[in-house]
């Protein structure tokens, strides 16, 4: 089954925690190599992807039959989503033990499943 990892993560430690140069940081990055790698080297790596921060975010919202666009998040918040992994386990049990291998300093790491409907 395909599940989703949906990484969030303090919007304010997340903007210094990236910072090449930062204490910590070739560590870090160390890190996430070596994960991204065990999860391919699994058979468990389908996609994945870091996301831009909040200030670049365009909300679409539908009302009435009319779509508006606003820049920026739809509501302020100091959580941000910051990536994502969608992955490939044989169960939840799986897919949770991927998700706890999550090599983060702070973030939530949520997991959904896909539908199957389709590529999730």
């Amino acid at each position: 089954m395909e599940y989703m990892l949906i990484l969030a993560a303090d919007a304010e430690a997340n903007a210094t925690m990236s910072v090449p140069g930062r204490p910590g940081f070739e560590e870090q990055i160390g890190r996430w190599v070596a994960f991204n790698q065990q999860l391919i080297a699994d058979g468990a790596f389908i996609a994945g992807g870091r996301l831009q921060g909040v200030e670049t975010a365009t909300t679409v919202t539908f009302a009435d039959g009319a779509t508006s666009l606003t820049d920026g998040p739809f509501a302020e918040t100091k959580e941000m989503f910051g990536g994502y992994y969608v992955i490939r386990a044989d169960d939840l049990d799986a897919a949770l033990a991927i998700a706890r291998r999550v090599p983060t300093a702070s973030p939530t790491t949520r997991r959904r499943g896909c539908t199957g409907s389709g590529p999730c």
